[in-house]
């Protein structure tokens, strides 16, 4: 199976930042975890989602620049 340099691009960069992404709402959990999670951990729970949107769509048009710089 013969995989090209820009889906192994992709497939790093992707995992990278779904990793980092687990990480966060791992650490949200264990801060504002209080019999449950708090009114302000919900909050930046709320935040953590749309950074990752954010953070996702940045990725996708900087991949694409990138590969079609190749």
């Amino acid at each position: 199976m013969d995989v090209d340099r820009g889906t192994i691009a992709e497939i790093v960069v992707s995992v990278g930042a779904v990793g980092l992404f687990v990480a966060v709402l791992i650490g949200i959990g264990t801060t504002y975890n209080q019999g449950g999670l708090s009114a302000d951990g919900g909050v930046v729970f709320v935040g953590a989602i749309t950074a990752f949107i954010i953070l996702m769509s940045a990725v996708g048009i900087g991949l694409a620049y990138y590969l079609n710089q190749e």
